[in-house]
């Protein structure tokens, strides 16, 4: 265990990497402006131009995607057990489910919920 801590501690960070290249490529900009004006502001056109492009170009990641949809049931204490009479989409909210259960015990009674869903994901 001490000998990975060490190791660790040693190795560098990528933090530190990323300030070394912010920095020479400060430099190297520091270095084209000097040489001529029209130049950087050239130069500093293009890689903001190119950061855009690469940025609206890159494919997302799945671990940033929503979940997909759990189980159509709502969870809460009160409808633990009951049958699931239907579910209907809200009108007035998109994405938002209406369900209706009734208890097992409770045969006139029906409990609702309001929850965000899909209904043809069942």
């Amino acid at each position: 265990m001490a000998k990975e801590r060490e190791v660790l501690e040693d190795a560098p960070s990528r933090a530190a990497g990323a300030c070394v290249l912010a920095v020479l490529a400060g430099v190297a900009l520091a270095v084209v402006f000097a040489v001529s004006v029209v130049a950087g502001i050239l130069v500093v056109w293009v890689a903001g131009g190119s950061a855009v492009w690469w940025s609206a170009r890159r494919r997302m990641s799945d671990s940033s995607a929503t979940p997909p949809p759990g189980d159509l049931r709502p969870s809460c204490r009160e409808c633990a057990g009951h049958e699931l009479v239907s579910v209907t989409p809200l009108e007035s909210e998109k994405g938002m489910l209406i369900f209706k259960t009734a208890p097992p015990d409770r045969p006139n009674h029906t409990h609702i919920h309001i929850a965000r869903g899909e209904v043809n994901a069942r």
